[in-house]
């Protein structure tokens, strides 16, 4: 545990964002989904897309004025196993949560699902949708644009979003297979992480507009919103360590986030208008749905992804090196550590969940520091 850092439970936590999300105009249903989807982010041990983003992300947005916390949910074209959904710019989770939950029961009927989104806001960890489908037996797939921030292949300049391209697949184990990660080498949320606790960055997560690399965190989220920094793509810069293949990947999210359903892309999602106002972000997410019982008996897809999973972990390791991990696996590894102690509070957070406290008036809630 890092100093000063403190733990709070998860429950008290998501009742907390929940009733401030309340507070903020967000109906009850709503505000508790939005809660649920944050808390599940600190319960798998990623930080970056937790209670750590509650005010900036979504607290603030709404009170800019640029983030609707009552969500309009339009159906623009729903047919068979396909949809084209509205989100006029409401509750990114969600719009998320129904999407999936959509895309999940035309999968039970046709065997596959497909919901496609447009006018939509920062839905949280791409995880939880993927894993509403396996909960059901499926293979769950999803993926969103984002704000401008990795630079193209022998580019300097902010383009596309850290568009994460996320898989979730059923396995027999305690825990499914899940890919949940940014088609960038790290993301926003990781370098605001790396901010909070005053930690310098690695060398070649963000390059500037003179091409040198950027080591401080708070440097960086300037320079990314200015637009004079950029996040490297998946590989790095340039080629040699084939930083064209997360290049590539960032921009098949950004075509299935924007194409199908004829949203926003690029630099459109910057936030701001030509004269520097706030404006919604708009952004665009895809779900896909595959129910297994439709190619193979689901405990036979079970069996075989585990014994692919257990044969890889099983595999010679490299000299020094412990264990070897697989998708999912260090989620699931950080929700045993911390389903007991709840989730670790650095001085930031707890200085902002105070502010929040008494801004919202929530003088109910006693925490732990």
């Amino acid at each position: 545990m890092a100093v000063n850092e403190k733990y709070e439970s998860f429950e008290k936590l998501e009742a907390f964002m929940k009733d401030v999300f309340i507070k903020a105009g967000v109906p009850p249903q709503d505000a508790a989904i939005c809660a649920e989807v944050l808390i599940e982010s600190d319960k798998r041990g990623i930080d970056s897309h937790g209670i750590g983003r509650f005010k900036p992300i979504y607290i603030d947005r709404i009170n800019d004025g640029i983030q609707n916390p009552v969500t309009h949910f339009e159906v623009v074209k729903d047919h068979l196993a396909t949809a084209v959904i509205d989100g006029h710019d409401g509750m990114g989770q969600v719009i998320g949560k129904k999407s999936m939950q959509m895309a999940i029961d035309k999968a039970k009927q046709h065997g596959l699902g497909m919901v496609v989104v447009r006018n939509s806001t920062h839905y949280g960890i791409a995880g939880y949708y993927a894993s509403m489908a396996v909960k059901n037996g499926m293979i769950g797939i999803t993926g969103t644009n984002a704000r401008p921030s990795i630079a193209p292949t022998f580019g300097i300049e902010n383009m596309l979003g850290t568009n994460p391209l996320t898989v979730g697949m059923p396995s027999d184990e305690d825990f499914p297979f899940m890919l949940d990660c940014a088609t960038s080498v790290s993301q926003r949320g990781k370098i605001e992480h790396y901010d909070r606790i005053n930690k310098t960055m690695p060398e070649g997560w963000v390059i500037n507009d003179d091409g040198s690399s950027e080591k401080n965190p708070s440097k960086a989220l300037t320079g990314l919103t200015k637009g004079t920094s950029a996040l490297a793509p998946l590989g790095g810069l340039g080629e040699e360590t084939a930083g064209y293949k997360g290049y590539g990947y960032a921009t098949v999210v950004e075509i299935l986030s924007a194409a199908l359903q004829q949203g926003m892309f690029l630099k459109a999602l910057n936030g701001f208008d030509s004269n520097g106002k706030k404006i919604p972000y708009h952004l665009g997410h895809f779900f896909i749905a595959i129910d297994i019982s439709a190619f193979v008996e689901l405990d036979q897809f079970k069996k075989t992804t585990g014994d692919i999973l257990r044969e890889l972990r099983a595999s010679k390791k490299a000299p020094g090196e412990q264990r070897i991990y697989t998708a999912g696996e260090k989620e699931y590894l950080a929700w045993l550590s911390r389903k007991d102690k709840g989730v670790p509070l650095n001085d930031s957070l707890i200085k902002t969940i105070k502010t929040l406290k008494e801004e919202y008036k929530l003088d109910s809630y006693e925490f732990n520091f």
